[in-house]
């Protein structure tokens, strides 16, 4: 169907003149309000005022001004329809085949400090939505734009047409964005008044499609991301992601985000395998990281959190890995990884600013929402958190900080021993905390690592002595852990009897 009249109304006016004169030059009349109508006059583009149009001024500040039937009327009517169509002769209501329009401004508006309520009720807008609306429903016959990254392309459309009309498929993928759109605004209002006035608490998400993952879990399940996911991490190269790709990315980044010194993490299936710190480089780092556990990072996933070079890049080439990531790649370094086809991916600063976005968790008929446990809690001031009578040396309180900053990130049941920049033994996801210690120890023994003066550290409290008892046979000399167990005592008296210094964090770190 032929575009004979176009409404342009806009808060963001990016391209909006260019856009006009192409439609002008076609042959389109345009309608316009307020500012719009005004930048278009002053560019030169013949324009005519919605007020004009409709006979009726602007009311209450501009409060109203496109809520009238010949705005309404001229996108609703359906031009196939007979009884419409001579409703519309009838009423001298013309058709409106075209409708440009973006929204006030609210989120941008609650973004800036000191907003307050007035001022964003202000910014709610009213008429942009329902003409937005009204047009997408009528997709059949009008075109709707609410994104200036489409003007291009329905100006070119219109250009190539004979019949000066836009294709049905993009007038169909236009509204689907539009009704997108005023979903995303109308949630972004009634998340702010939520906050600002707390009533009937909703929780509500429109996220655009990411990626089509290449599988779930497993192969046989569909699975795809949808949010901006692509703005923190950036695929440079190799298979495309997977599911289970996406929570190592997201557990790597997360524990890598511990630490100030050069430090590389080796995770698998998201637990973390092992982690080591160096003052002088990442090559160190990793020597100390990986003998943790030789056989683990097969197929697992590295991060570093400097610029991975050549010489790390030179040693991760030797085993087979799923996933390299780092803040950035030195050219030799990347040229290497290139060409030895591994998969990396670049991690973004941006990420440090959404890595307290709070966690989402699908449940039956809902979903569960919780905050990020994204800071290791209670690691200041150790040597005032002592429960035994030998407190713990400079060098174990160092070792308590470094195990703690890696448990967390462990599955729980989660029991780790560390060093002062390393992990030298890891037991994750038992059922029972004793078993995760003896599995760590039976590890350290198995990369042939000593424990003796080493630090344990627990996400959780020790229920019972055993697991504590069970880590000072195999050399722990000191244990971190949150306390809070109705035998709190009785662990106190066991690592006293072994002459182990013990600090409680109060603060338990369970990951499931």
């Amino acid at each position: 169907m032929a575009i004979e009249q176009a409404l342009l109304s806009v808060s963001d006016k990016t391209g909006l003149v260019e856009f006009a004169r192409r439609l002008d030059k076609i042959g389109i009349r345009i309608l316009s309000t307020g500012g719009s109508a005004q930048a278009l006059r002053d560019a030169g583009v013949p324009v005519v005022d919605v007020s004009e149009y409709t006979e009726s001024p602007e009311l209450f500040g501009g409060r109203v001004k496109t809520l009238h039937p010949k705005i309404h009327g001229g996108i609703l009517h359906r031009r196939g329809n007979s009884g419409d169509v001579a409703d519309a002769r009838k009423h001298m209501v013309p058709a409106i085949d075209l409708v440009v329009v973006n929204l006030y401004p609210f989120e941008e508006t609650i973004a800036r400090d000191g907003v307050t309520l007035a001022d964003a009720i202000e910014q709610i807008d009213v008429g942009g939505p329902t003409m937005i609306r009204a047009a997408a429903k009528n997709y059949d016959a009008v075109t709707v734009v609410v994104d200036p990254a489409d003007y291009d392309v329905v100006a070119n459309e219109l250009e190539k047409s004979d019949e000066r009309a836009t294709e049905r498929a993009t007038r169909e993928r236009l509204a689907i964005k539009a009704f997108q759109r005023t979903a995303a605004y109308d949630r972004a209002i009634s998340t702010f008044l939520n906050e600002e006035q707390v009533t009937g608490k909703v929780f509500s998400m429109n996220l655009p499609l990411d990626t089509e993952l290449r599988y779930g879990e497993n192969p046989h399940q569909e699975a795809a991301l949808y949010g901006n996911f692509s703005d923190y991490f950036t695929k440079l190269q190799g298979k495309e992601f997977s599911y289970t790709n996406i929570l190592d990315i997201e557990a790597a980044a997360g524990l890598i985000l511990e630490f100030t010194l050069p430090t590389v993490a080796i995770l698998k299936h998201t637990n973390p395998c092992g982690v080591g710190s160096s003052k002088d480089s990442l090559r160190e780092a990793w020597d100390k990281a990986f003998e943790t556990d030789k056989q683990a990072p097969f197929g697992g996933v590295i991060i570093c959190n400097r610029p991975l070079d050549i010489a790390l890049a030179r040693v991760i080439c030797e085993i087979f890995t799923d996933i390299i990531i780092a803040p950035d790649f030195d050219a030799d370094a990347r040229a290497l990884l290139q060409k030895k086809k591994k998969r990396i991916v670049q991690m973004r600063e941006a990420y440090k600013d959404v890595r307290d976005d709070p966690v989402l968790r699908s449940a039956p008929g809902g979903l569960l929402v919780m905050d990020h446990d994204s800071q290791v809690r209670g690691l200041g001031k150790l040597e005032e958190k002592v429960k035994t009578r030998r407190p713990p040396s400079e060098s174990e309180l160092n070792a308590m900080r470094f195990g703690m900053k890696v448990v967390k990130h462990v599955k729980s049941n989660a029991v780790l021993f560390a060093a002062e920049d390393r992990t030298l033994a890891i037991g994750a996801g038992q059922m029972s905390r004793v078993d995760s210690c003896r599995i760590a120890v039976w590890k350290a023994q198995e990369a042939g690592l000593d424990l003796n003066g080493s630090v344990v550290a627990s996400d959780a409290m020790f229920p019972f002595p055993d697991g504590l008892l069970a880590a000072s046979d195999a050399g722990a000399s000191a244990a971190i852990q949150p306390g809070g167990s109705m035998r709190d005592d009785e662990v106190i008296a066991a690592a006293d009897e072994r002459d182990m210094a013990m600090v409680f964090t109060g603060y338990r770190h369970f990951l499931h």
